[in-house]
């Protein structure tokens, strides 16, 4: 039986990504969780970002943003960097994580994640405790090792990424299915 709880943000698990914004000389990280996709063609994601984190401004006034999956590997460097604020630390020397020069937009990408999806903001929301920055991705930057060279398919999965769910980080389990699978024909 299910009982009437007070009404929150319970949609869990959610990707644990860390956003990156700035310019190469002047950057920031964040850790955030309220992302996803909201279209396909044009492609289009977006993030939510409260307004007096640092980044905000910064993502603001710059126009752009860089969404960069994270890892197993990375994921003390992401929780590290969504409760400490750019304003008091150097997060790229604090978790040891490497900037990279980003190809469409000016913010630096995180080398070391497997997927980084750069984006321009085309509208920001207001919302309450939040602001939704609503994107264009403009690029996408794939791991090449994690590209098939005889098929050229994109291997995600062997990434090791982890997931955000109600306070707790997680890892990837066991494939249970794939698109379509519980209509294919036997």
């Amino acid at each position: 039986m299910k009982v009437s709880w007070k009404p929150g943000t319970q949609i869990y698990p959610l990707p644990a990504v860390l956003v990156t914004c700035g310019t190469m000389e002047h950057s920031n990280m964040l850790t955030v969780a309220w992302t996803g996709t909201i279209c396909t063609n044009p492609p289009m994601c977006y993030i939510s970002v409260r307004p007096e984190r640092f980044s905000h401004p910064i993502i603001k006034e710059r126009g752009e943003f860089t969404i960069n999956l994270t890892t197993e590997t990375m994921a003390r460097a992401t929780d590290w960097a969504g409760v400490r604020s750019g304003a008091d630390f150097d997060k790229w020397a604090e978790t040891g994580l490497t900037p990279e020069k980003g190809e469409k937009v000016e913010c630096p990408h995180i080398k070391e994640s497997p997927l980084s999806i750069e984006c321009r903001v085309k509208e920001i929301i207001s919302l309450g405790s939040h602001d939704m920055f609503i994107a264009d991705v403009v690029n996408v930057l794939a791991d090449e090792a994690l590209i098939d060279p005889a098929t050229g398919a994109f291997d995600l999965a062997a990434a090791g990424l982890i997931s955000y769910s109600h306070g707790h980080y997680f890892k990837q389990g066991a494939e249970i299915g794939h698109f379509g699978w519980s209509v294919k024909k036997k």
